[in-house]
């Protein structure tokens, strides 16, 4: 069956704590993979095994706009834990193959397509910005984004919030609606099912603990990555 690679481009609910010293004011990327047309995905393609030696030019851009959300290590496919950007690979990039070739071009890949369809810019410049107190309609949301991307979107919600956006792209990255996946990925279907008619663009601030004059971030739930790896 035909795989078509669908970058997510991931922000969190403000509701979840975040393991990063930092508020988040921006879509972050949660991940880069294959997908059957029957809303099923391959994963763990390879005995192939993340080398953070491999990106190691990367790594400042990736823990920017790619970085771990949870405290805790990430599985790896082989056994054990590791670096979420590790999870990541095992399971999804070395199922990008051919069309990527190595685990360089993988996370490469992924932040030329988060840049080049910028979701943060795109709704900031329809008017859309994260706030906890403004509502907005699911369809202007959705409307905002084919104009700019040229394709439907795929929106997840949580509690009143969006909590992950997902864009579709053919082989050759071009976009195409997430919603001919199949009737699972449809995105008017998933917006009734998943989000309300209204929600919000959630703003995010770590949660802090102070014990004994040291100052610490956790996760309080899992937030995204409990469900979503």
């Amino acid at each position: 069956m035909a795989r078509n690679l669908l970058p997510t481009h991931s922000l969190l609910l403000p509701s979840n704590g975040c393991c990063r010293p930092y508020a988040l004011t921006e879509f972050t990327i949660h991940g880069l993979w294959p997908d059957y047309d029957d809303g099923t995905w391959p994963a763990c393609c390879s005995s192939s095994e993340f080398d953070v030696k491999e990106i190691s030019s990367l790594i400042p851009t990736l823990e920017k706009y790619w970085p771990s959300l949870s405290c805790s290590s990430a599985s790896l496919c082989h056994g054990g834990k590791g670096l979420f950007w590790g999870h990541e690979y095992e399971k999804h990039g070395t199922c990008s193959y051919p069309i990527i070739q190595d685990e360089y071009s993988y996370f490469s890949k992924a932040l030329d397509l988060y840049f080049k369809y910028n979701i943060t810019d795109i709704l900031s410049r329809a008017g859309f910005l994260a706030t906890n107190s403004e509502k907005y309609f699911v369809k202007d949301i959705v409307a905002a984004l084919e104009k700019a991307i040229g394709a439907s979107p795929q929106l997840v919600c949580k509690r009143g919030s969006l909590q992950e956006l997902r864009i579709c792209f053919y082989k050759d990255f071009t976009p195409r609606d997430c919603g001919i996946l199949s009737s699972v990925l449809h995105s008017s279907s998933l917006a009734r099912s998943s989000c309300p008619k209204q929600i919000s663009l959630p703003t995010y601030s770590p949660l802090i603990l102070e014990n004994n004059n040291a100052t610490r971030t956790w996760l309080v739930d899992g937030g995204l990555f409990s469900a979503a790896l």
